[in-house]
């Protein structure tokens, strides 16, 4: 009998293992060390150390690094494009922008794929769709076989006006196949239908690389499961907050990129519907990084810009998540100007921090906490043995002697740096888009997640911080709360007023069978789809559209452009309804409909918490005697008064003075700040 559910998140430092049985939704937790030569042998210890039957299991679930990975370090197998004639370039000439404006010494990336890998043909289509010329086919054919004795292991099309007929391009993918029958090749018109050739192209390109990555991880993961005696498909994390079965990575590898940083987004999410705070903060805090996202009337946030290098956009739909340097291996440094900064640069998972007695004397995040009694002397249930004499030295020769400041004065400030850092973070995030942080829940969790949620909870005012009953592997539990999705869209380029109702239905109506296609094709039934319509609009003459929600049947199109002022006055603050506007794009996002992790709802008895120990904890230069309680002895309903330590085997619960918290319902520890100011 199969009952078993499990989900895997491989992070930078950690792999974490969720373990849920189906019948009592009772949730079981590991941690192993990572493996970044080889992600699966990770997973696979994961497993062994969770001492999971694979034949029981019904449902694994992965979030991976793999893509992101092969993108940051550029181990990427050799790929070729092949382009219009006249257009090789698109990629390398991007937009002509900089990350930063004004560091003319600081160059973009180069390319993924070299200049002399970007081959062309002879072919021409103009905007409106019309073959001007035809793909020469002789042409063709040189270069295919051309690319063949270069042995290149993924090709990738990018025609100009593609998006509107793509005929030339799939004939160029039928002559590649022809020559070279055994490698990936992406088309542009398929992977990213839209106008911008240098979004397009981009898009298209790292799908390209990171596809025989990509597969070939899947593929080995999948047969060792297999063997294992697991017999359902493997279901892998996507960007845009779904999963994938191996037959759609074949298609879309690049939706892998940023994996494993969605699995918190949603994880964060479906924690605030379940306590009923429908605006969520996502702080996914961990020990080299921070990720933030934010949830909004229950809905993540979704966007196109983004990239894992700059000046090189994945433009599959993705759940926004802001990542910074900052986690609990940050290295404290003092910059030219003689001020204290606090990472990106990070002692990583090894040496790690000063205190993990590997060598590093530089102080981090974990050494500060060690110094100032928030962290005691073990982590991960004994796994890790920290030693605070390490640590105080550390802090000492970074930050305290160098800036003349007393040990806990300078461990204070390594720390309240790292808070600044990451509320900068979140108000880019929710200030920056229009959203109200006061309006929000902020969920806490990674492994340093609870430690410095409640401070930058504090800094931008935001009343409520809940912390999950396993913060460690929140986001491995985001595996288990996802269906099937995919995102499919097509270029629909009119005047709003020029627009008629039936023609707008008729292109959705075109969409919606191309993914119920798909998701038959990954077994989900037709009671299983459930499919989502949105536009995309814009003012007339803009460049930059927003998405509105269609309905399931067009009727009216001046609703949906109402629909398109309201966003543009909620993500602007203003809307000229005077003005003409333009429909970009029709997308429908079609979801098939997996078995979702029930978490169990606890009898609530009110009472207050028993400590089961005291340490003096350092807060605003004073140290108190605070509480230490242990997790898996708090029940729900337990009342605790801070300051009060919260220990458990993945994460640390800080409750500074002059807050309190409690156990809900759900095992969620729930720290209530001090109210926020009125809103002017």
């Amino acid at each position: 009998m199969t009952n078993t559910r499990v989900a895997v998140d491989v992070g930078g430092t950690f792999t974490d293992i969720c373990v849920m049985d189906e019948t009592t939704g009772k949730i079981r937790i590991e941690k192993t060390s990572s493996t970044p030569d080889d992600p699966m042998r990770a997973v696979m210890d994961g497993i062994e150390v969770a001492g999971i039957d694979l034949s029981d299991v019904s449902m694994f679930s992965h979030g991976t690094t793999v893509a992101t990975n092969a993108l940051i370090t550029r181990n990427l197998p050799r790929t070729a494009m092949v382009c219009s004639e006249g257009f090789r370039d698109v990629v390398e000439i991007r937009r002509a922008n900089k990350e930063d404006l004004w560091d003319t010494y600081k160059d973009v990336a180069k390319p993924y794929i070299p200049r002399r890998d970007r081959l062309t043909v002879v072919e021409r289509i103009d905007a409106e769709g019309r073959v001007l010329q035809p793909l020469d086919e002789e042409g063709a054919r040189r270069v295919a076989e051309v690319l063949k004795k270069r042995q290149v292991k993924s090709v990738s099309v990018c025609f100009m006006n593609s998006y509107v007929n793509a005929e030339n391009e799939k004939r160029m993918r039928d002559i590649l196949k022809e020559v070279m029958p055994d490698i990936p090749v992406s088309i542009s018109a398929e992977i990213m239908p839209e106008i911008f050739e240098h979004e397009r192209f981009s898009t298209t390109m790292a799908n390209a690389v990171v596809s025989p990555v990509v597969v070939d991880y899947v593929t080995r993961l999948g047969d060792k499961l297999a063997e294992g005696g697991y017999e359902r498909e493997l279901l892998l994390l996507h960007t845009g907050g779904g999963v994938m079965t191996p037959k759609a990575v074949r298609e879309y590898a690049a939706r892998l990129a940023g994996s494993g940083i969605a699995a918190g987004a949603i994880a964060s999410r479906f924690i605030g519907n379940l306590c009923g705070f429908p605006n969520t903060i996502g702080f996914d805090m961990g020990g080299t990084s921070t990720d933030v996202s934010v949830s909004f009337e229950g809905e993540p946030r979704i966007t196109k810009d983004w990239y894992i290098e700059y000046g090189y956009p994945i433009r599959f739909p993705s759940i926004e998540v802001l990542t910074i340097g900052a986690g609990g291996g940050s290295l404290a440094w003092q910059d030219e100007g003689g001020s204290l900064r606090n990472g990106p640069q990070s002692a990583g998972a090894y040496p790690g921090p000063a205190c993990y007695q590997n060598g590093n004397e530089v102080a981090t995040n974990t050494d500060a906490n060690v110094v100032l009694g928030r962290l005691g002397t073990s982590l991960a249930g004994g796994k890790i043995t920290l030693d605070p004499a390490l640590a105080e030295t550390a802090v000492r020769d970074t930050v305290a002697d160098p800036f003349g400041m007393e040990l806990h004065e300078a461990a204070e400030a390594i720390v309240r740096v790292a808070n600044a850092n990451m509320a900068n973070a979140v108000r880019l995030l929710s200030i920056s888009r229009g959203y109200d942080p006061r309006d929000f829940a902020l969920c806490a969790f990674g492994g340093a997640g609870a430690l410095h949620g409640a401070a930058v909870a504090r800094e931008l005012s935001i009343p409520t911080v809940i912390v999950p009953p396993n913060p460690g592997v929140t986001s491995a539990l985001g595996c288990l709360l996802v269906d099937i999705q995919h995102d499919f869209s097509d270029s629909f380029m009119r005047r709003a007023a020029d627009t008629k109702a039936e023609d707008l239905e008729e292109a959705f109506t075109r969409i919606e069978d191309e993914a119920r296609a798909q998701l038959a094709r990954e077994g989900v039934e037709d009671k299983d789809m459930v499919l989502t319509r949105t536009a995309e609009m814009m003012y007339q003459g803009q460049w930059r559209s927003l998405e509105v929600p269609a309905p399931a049947r067009v009727t009216d199109v001046n609703a949906l452009v109402d629909a398109f002022h309201a966003e543009h006055e909620r993500e602007y603050n203003y809307a000229r309804k005077e003005a003409d506007v333009s429909l970009f794009r029709v997308a429908v996002k079609a979801v098939g409909l997996v078995p979702k992790a029930e978490l169990p709802k606890q009898d609530v008895s009110e009472h207050d918490a028993e400590p089961t120990g005291q340490r003096p904890v350092w807060f605003d230069g004073t140290a108190h005697d605070a509480g230490i309680y242990q997790r898996e002895t708090l029940a729900a309903g337990a009342r605790i008064k801070g300051p009060a330590i919260v220990e458990q085997l993945d994460s640390t619960t800080v409750i500074p003075p002059d807050t309190t918290a409690h156990v809900d319902a759900y095992m969620n520890i729930r720290i209530e700040l001090t109210a926020p100011e009125a809103k002017a």
